[in-house]
């Protein structure tokens, strides 16, 4: 056991890696996992965590890493590009090495429901320019290519993680006035036309890929940990948000709402049947002053 954790390294292992290897491994080692599996979950928990808080800033220090604060900060906002019941583990994992490495030396009370949080909050018009910024500032064209396409796909076509990873170069077809049209497929299989920000993008993107996937074409096990993988290895920008599928749609979403744009057209091009999932984001929408309904209303015939 004590050989695998020595000679543990994560998969695509980003460049803060070796930074808090060291840390890493010695403090799993210190929290004595019975089995094999055990230890990988342990080690792919503090990884993450480490990552996290090497990018705060925060030095590779395991009693750093693992105050419960730090540990409630990591689920809510560092790994919102997993599924709710991954970052539940996550955090049980940690638990688990908090207390058998430094048990009452960092008590911690009753976790607060990873739901508190929202994933699905829209992105601001600055916290959009500073994931473009941030998406093109990676260390390599793999990086900067794949992220500015996902931004096109979420900020300008509304598109989830499930209609991203499936997509191929045909299913983009530019016209002649540079208008780039989207064929989704799935269950939700539709037209969007890309906003006008983002047609170049995914215009070259589509250039690129040709008949291959048009995300990470190279990449050719398409799971629900395309995305995550490649905005793992990122270098992460503390003062930039994460890159969220969910936030980005969000984002498509309200925006459209506060134009506004006929119902029909904003449902069918978001591939929705009903109104329902929309009300989740009316407290996001721009408010109206009371001089602005007065005059709407009244004008309506």
């Amino acid at each position: 056991m004590e050989r695998r954790i020595a000679q543990y390294r994560p998969v695509n292992a980003p460049p803060a890696w070796e930074h808090v290897a060291d840390e890493v491994r010695a403090t799993v080692s210190r929290a004595a996992p019975l089995t094999t599996h055990r230890a990988r979950d342990l080690l792919t928990a503090l990884t993450r965590l480490a990552v996290f808080a090497h990018q705060l800033g925060i030095p590779a220090d395991a009693r750093r890493w693992l105050e419960p604060s730090m540990v409630e900060h990591f689920t809510a906002t560092g790994c919102l590009n997993v599924k709710k019941s991954c970052r539940a583990n996550y955090r049980a994992c940690l638990t688990t090495i908090r207390h058998a490495v430094y048990g009452p030396d960092l008590p911690g009370g009753r976790p607060v429901a990873l739901g508190a949080s929202d994933p699905s909050q829209p992105y601001t018009p600055h916290q959009k320019a500073g994931l473009w910024a941030w998406a093109g500032g990676q260390s390599t064209d793999e990086l900067r290519r794949g992220l500015r396409l996902l931004l096109a796909l979420g900020l300008g076509c509304g598109l989830d993680t499930s209609e991203v990873i499936p997509l191929r170069g045909p299913d983009i077809r530019v016209l002649d006035d540079g208008t780039c049209v989207l064929a989704v497929r799935g269950r939700r299989a539709r037209l969007v036309i890309c906003s006008r920000p983002y047609e170049r993008t995914l215009a070259d993107a589509a250039r690129h890929a040709q008949e291959r996937f048009l995300f990470r074409p190279g990449c050719f096990a398409r799971k629900s940990n395309t995305i995550t993988d490649l905005v793992y290895r990122t270098n992460q920008d503390p003062r930039v948000p994460r890159l969220v599928m969910g936030r980005c749609r969000a984002t498509w979403l309200v925006e459209r709402m506060n134009v506004p744009i006929p119902l029909p057209v904003l449902l069918a091009a978001a591939g929705l049947d009903s109104l329902h999932a929309l009300s989740r984001l009316l407290p996001y929408l721009a408010g109206t002053s009371a001089e602005q309904a007065h005059t709407v209303l009244r004008e309506m015939p």
